[in-house]
């Protein structure tokens, strides 16, 4: 059993050794630990310290694309590197490095797919009482839309197995962790959260510039790919209020008809026609949209298949050499 421990970096110099330093060397069930760094397009020396340190693998991008991109390149490399399991961590030291084992617990127990560590954010001290509410409540939408408990929808401290990394698509610009779960939720994959402890504040966080862009990018976050992977029901349920909507005026326009007094409410006549129309056409774009969803999830399949193939035809030609 071979553990890659993958660290997505950007100007981390500072902080990775810390982080580093509290990873675990070995660990009951696993034979094999390696560190995997991401630098994302540093400015600083976050790569010469990450070779430094002894990290077995360090992959600089040339430029900063983010952690979503970050993240995935990591994980392809991980898989590549012949992981049974990966784990990500932040590079700035926020969990404790310790958890790693009760983090992959649940996976060697074969319980899990995909294990996330629930930090508490209820009590986290650092962060604001309005922080704190907005993180429930992303949380309880993300729970909303993957159909799962959710405690902690934003902790970045996870592990995967094998074959939940092969079946991870990351599409988002912006960060990976609302969208996996989301993903994980509709592909039927077993997740668990455990409770992890977590460090003091190092840093200001990077991804959260301000509350408002923050809550933001995360609502249109959720709303994307929640229509991307529900798409019947968000435009039958939009559809579907335009339609009653058009019936109620068209009712009400037959009560002043069969009062007498029909001829002057024949705003109303149009007005349901018009609704009416837009709620079936609305109802028509969810069952096309729900056909591109078909289409979409045959393409997934076809590159989890082309990954697994992929990572089997290098473990053949390793061997052979």
């Amino acid at each position: 059993m071979k553990l890659v421990i993958q660290i997505p970096c950007y100007n981390e110099e500072v902080t990775l050794p810390q982080t580093m330093r509290d990873l675990p060397r070995s660990l009951p069930g696993v034979d094999e630990i390696e560190y995997l760094v991401v630098d994302d397009g540093s400015t600083d020396r976050t790569a010469e310290v990450a070779r430094e340190l002894g990290v077995h693998h360090v992959i600089h991008l040339r430029r900063n694309c983010g952690l979503a991109h970050a993240f995935l390149v990591g994980l392809e490399s991980a898989l590549q590197a012949g992981a049974d399991i990966i784990v990500n961590t932040d590079a700035d030291n926020q969990y404790w490095g310790k958890d790693v084992g009760r983090l992959i617990q649940p996976i060697l127990d074969g319980q899990a797919d995909i294990v996330v560590g629930d930090r508490g954010v209820a009590a986290l001290e650092h962060f604001s009482p309005l922080k704190r509410l907005l993180q429930r409540l992303g949380s309880w939408v993300v729970e909303r839309a993957a159909g799962i408990p959710v405690p902690d929808a934003t902790s970045g401290f996870r592990a995967y197995t094998r074959e939940a990394a092969l079946r991870l698509t990351v599409l988002s610009d912006y960060t990976y962790t609302l969208e996996t779960l989301i993903q994980a939720g509709m592909r039927r994959l077993a997740v668990v959260f455990v409770p992890v402890r977590t460090n003091p504040q190092t840093r200001r966080s990077r991804l959260i510039r301000s509350l408002p862009s923050f809550l933001a990018i995360q609502a249109v976050t959720i709303l994307r790919f929640y229509i991307m992977y529900r798409p019947l029901r968000v435009f039958t349920m939009i559809g579907g209020v335009f339609i009653t909507a058009g019936v109620a005026l068209g009712v009400r326009f037959l009560y002043y008809l069969m009062q007498g007094s029909g001829t002057g409410k024949v705003q109303s006549l149009i007005l349901a026609a018009i609704l009416s129309i837009v709620g079936f056409q609305t109802c028509l774009i969810g069952l096309i949209a729900d056909l591109v969803r078909l289409n979409r999830k045959m393409v997934e399949e076809t590159l989890y298949r082309v990954r697994r193939t992929d990572l089997e035809a290098s473990a053949k030609d390793d061997l052979e050499k």
